[in-house]
């Protein structure tokens, strides 16, 4: 079998697999089981049988989520509790909290980690004609591959999450401040936030004040906010917000002061990204436009030499 086709079969193999973990654990926000329920059994009043019910519900709900949540249960079992907690960290820092359980995260990498080392196999050892001595190592590869693709997905999230809040936040705290200087409270100016955007940043202001209804103090909340965010700005934020909570301090100075400091500080990382631009386009410019360049300024004289005999006599 050619390398080539080879190389197909895996790339397609792990694309497959890939989407049907993909499949399993994705949360549509925009999906209502109990609504399609309804909707699927309004025109009746009984179902005829418990096995029609079961038919009913998708391949994701039926196979998919019960198989992942049983190899949880087996993977919570030897896991420490340490990395348990370490990854419960990592995946609120990725706003996957109550989307995605540590176990499963797990069981998703083992998982991932016997498909592809499965597939790397059939296609290496059984479905080649001629034994590749690199076989094994490819097997050991593709489990690799499988192993860490979970961890990188996770950590783009959480860089794409925090590149998110660090765009919103000098908003939010222009937000905060109109509001409180209108007679608005904190808390009440955060659920404002919470009403008219909806981003990672609402999103940890909305959590903070559910936890607050639920009787945790409020410098505890945002302590937590700011852990599960993983960013300075807020770190620094909430910090000068506990502060001027405990010592009686203005709030509505406070939060003019952090919002001037957050709009100085995305606009010197607005001014170091494009201090950095010349260097990051010497890159591509030497790699692809200056030989461009050359062909075309240097191709003629070159062809010339040649055909006069020139170059060859040099």
């Amino acid at each position: 079998m050619d390398a080539t086709l080879i190389g197909i079969l895996v790339v397609v193999v792990g694309v497959i697999i890939v989407g049907l973990v993909y499949i399993a654990m994705r949360d549509d926000k925009s999906r209502d089981p109990l609504q399609e329920r309804l909707a699927q059994f309004g025109e009746r009043e009984l179902p005829e049988s418990l096995e029609e019910i079961e038919l009913s519900l998708s391949f994701r709900d039926r196979i998919l989520v019960p198989l992942l949540r049983r190899i949880a249960d087996v993977t919570a079992r030897f896991t420490p509790q340490k990395q348990i907690d370490e990854t419960r960290k990592q995946l609120d820092m990725a706003g996957l909290a109550g989307q995605l359980e540590p176990t499963t995260f797990f069981a998703l990498r083992i998982g991932l980690t016997i498909g592809l080392a499965l597939a790397a196999f059939m296609v290496f050892f059984i479905l080649s004609p001629t034994r590749d001595p690199n076989a094994l190592l490819y097997t050991a590869g593709g489990a690799g591959l499988g192993y860490f693709l979970p961890i990188m997905w996770v950590k783009s999230k959480i860089t794409r999450r925090q590149d998110s809040i660090l765009k919103s936040l000098p908003d939010a705290l222009d937000l905060l401040t109109i509001c409180v200087e209108a007679g608005l409270g904190f808390d009440q100016a955060m659920g404002k936030v919470y009403e008219k955007w909806d981003n990672d940043l609402a999103i940890g202001f909305g959590r903070v004040l559910r936890e607050i209804q639920l009787g945790k103090v409020r410098r505890e909340a945002l302590r937590d906010m700011s852990d599960r965010m993983g960013v300075p700005d807020v770190t620094s934020f909430t910090a000068a917000v506990i502060q001027a909570d405990q010592l009686g301090v203005s709030m509505t100075k406070i939060l003019r002061v952090q919002s001037d400091q957050m709009r100085v500080k995305r606009r010197q990382r607005a001014q170091e990204k494009a201090h950095q631009a010349p260097v990051k386009m010497m890159i591509p410019m030497v790699l692809l436009i200056f030989p461009s360049l050359w062909i075309v300024l240097l191709g003629p004289a070159v062809i010339f030499l040649i055909e006069s005999g020139t170059l060859g006599k040099v």
